[in-house]
């Protein structure tokens, strides 16, 4: 047999997908921010990645193949007024991956070298310059190569929760949550499904997003800002508010500027959670453990000096195969107290 060259096809004419959706204005947006096609190594076309965000109730994705930027010439086709498109990529370094969120069309990260190279700080500040956000992926993965080695300085957030709930995440949240009562920089959380084909499913978990509109700037401002919680599926909806006796408010990656001694009332509303109980969780543990009540209205008051911060976590006392219950919803911290 003898293979010879055909005629040339048609020249590619890229078509990257607009900065801006329709959006509702001020409102909070869902998005799964770690997704994967046959641009890198997952199974599902860009169409079939589009549909299964529309079919789970997405707002917006984030196009993260490994270390490449193919796929940013072909999402122009398949975002929409629905749906908006953000460019991105998973860097698979030696020591732990993780995700460059809205790079510009075209842009690239290398990802060969190791924590001892010390060359990390260079390639955040050249996403950052971008006007992207980094986030360290699934931090404790047991696949080779995709433990997170590098430390959190400089990162933008941390991917918590990465597909169905495990002991990885679980472990995971325990980490970030000692960062938290550390007192350092807030890096705040984040969830994503990594899907790369049938059955993994795209949107569990996904990210919810407070943000001022639909479009990239938006968003990144709101996932930078920790203005974000995590969700099983678009069925499960919450908000998570904290007042003082003043009246002043907060709601989740804010501050409630009060006096050390001041009382503060926490309200958390969970709707789309039958059978799952709450957690309220502090810089001293869990304070509250209660069931989701038919109203889905949980209360619980305290005080900055006794909580420096509080979120929330929904679970359905269900095991999975590694953990005895399963996450549904977690929220990143409301911050009590003066700065």
């Amino acid at each position: 047999m003898t293979l010879e060259f055909g005629a040339d096809g048609p020249a590619f004419v890229p078509r990257p997908a607009p900065h801006s959706a329709a959006g509702r204005g001020k409102a909070c947006y869902r998005g799964d921010m770690h997704l994967h096609s046959v641009h890198s190594d997952g199974r599902r076309e860009p169409a079939e990645v589009a549909a299964g965000a529309r079919a789970a109730g997405l707002d917006f994705i984030v196009s993260t193949e490994h270390n490449t930027r193919s796929a940013a010439g072909v999402w122009g086709a398949y975002a929409g007024p629905d749906l908006l498109i953000i460019d991105g990529e998973e860097i698979t370094t030696r020591n732990g991956h993780y995700t460059a969120l809205g790079l510009p069309a075209g842009t690239w990260i290398d990802w060969r070298y190791r924590a001892a190279d010390g060359a990390l700080d260079r390639f955040v500040r050249d996403i950052h310059k971008a006007g992207a956000l980094a986030v360290a992926a699934h931090p404790l993965a047991p696949c080779v190569g995709c433990g997170w080695k590098f430390g959190y300085a400089g990162l933008d957030a941390v991917e918590v929760w990465n597909g169905p709930w495990t002991l990885d995440d679980e472990a995971v949240l325990a980490n970030w949550d000692n960062l938290l009562v550390s007192g350092g920089r807030f890096v705040p959380a984040v969830g994503n499904s990594d899907a790369h084909s049938e059955p993994q499913v795209i949107g569990l978990p996904h990210t919810v997003v407070r943000a001022d509109g639909l479009d990239r700037t938006s968003i990144l401002a709101g996932v930078r800002a920790g203005r974000t919680w995590i969700a099983e599926s678009a069925a499960v909806d919450l908000t998570f508010t904290a007042t003082s006796a003043r009246g002043r408010s907060a709601g989740i990656g804010e501050r409630l500027d009060a006096d050390d001694d001041a009382s503060v009332t926490v309200a958390l509303t969970v709707t789309g959670a039958p059978g799952c109980v709450a957690r309220i969780v502090t810089d001293q543990g869990q304070r509250l453990l209660t069931p989701v009540p038919a109203g889905g209205e949980i209360s619980w008051v305290t005080t900055p000096n006794n909580s420096r911060y509080v979120r929330a976590e929904v679970r359905r006392p269900t095991p999975t195969a590694t953990t005895a219950d399963t996450m549904v919803a977690l929220t990143n911290p409301i911050f009590l107290g003066r700065a």
